[in-house]
């Protein structure tokens, strides 16, 4: 069992000063929209690597990649725009802690900025993370564990206002890896609660704001 800090979107003040008495956390899961050194300061705390995906108020962090330890972009050494100790899964499949993650970052546009997509460029990116998964499980037999975006699936926990409609493309991805679980931010709650809802037999997880879980 892996037990995460999932967090998304709003900041809890002094979460890093609680964070550190998490003794059991394995690791940070982050969906999107928070500080990065906010998000650095929670892997600090539990001295525990953590793994993301960029929201649409985030900085464009694509295009790197890491060869022999070090950060490159575009063939050239480049320093790592994100949060120091995460692995970016955005458009990627990445294991850490034992678990296997495929993310797909961003939300539907609705204006210019980075991490927006339309739901066309949404449906490419989600077809070649598909690829990229069943080429890891060829080769070792392990599937996705969890499938980590910042927007939700269409219909599913997402709202009717344009910026914050999910994606459609989510759900053939979730029927094509049949991962456990999906976590996403970008709805905010306002102090609801928020129910857990399934796509088959993947639950499907708004972190907004933090929760722990058993993974």
């Amino acid at each position: 069992m892996v037990r995460a800090l999932a967090v998304s979107d709003e900041v809890d003040a002094g979460l890093h000063v609680r964070a550190a008495r998490l003794r059991d956390v394995d690791l940070i899961v982050a969906a999107g929209d928070l500080p990065f050194d906010y998000l650095t300061d929670l892997s600090d705390a539990v001295d525990k690597p953590g793994v993301m995906v960029p929201g649409n108020h985030d900085p464009d962090i694509s295009g790197f990649s890491q060869r022999a330890g070090m950060w490159m972009r575009a063939g050239h050494p480049s320093e790592w725009p994100g949060p120091a100790g995460y692995d970016d899964a955005d458009g990627r499949v990445v294991d850490v802690a034992g678990l296997r993650f495929a993310g797909l970052g961003g939300c539907v546009r609705y204006r210019n900025g980075p991490n927006q997509w339309t739901q066309g460029e949404q449906a490419r990116r989600a077809r070649k993370l598909v690829r990229a998964a069943r080429r890891c499980e060829r080769r070792d037999g392990r599937g996705v564990d969890v499938l980590l975006t910042h927007a939700p699936p269409r219909r599913c926990g997402d709202r009717e206002d344009p910026p914050h409609h999910g994606f459609d493309c989510l759900h053939a991805v979730v029927e094509a890896l049949r991962p456990r679980l999906l976590l996403h931010g970008h709805i905010h709650p306002f102090g609801e609660p928020v129910p857990d809802r399934f796509i088959g037999a993947t639950r499907v997880v708004n972190v907004v704001g933090r929760r722990v879980l058993e993974l």
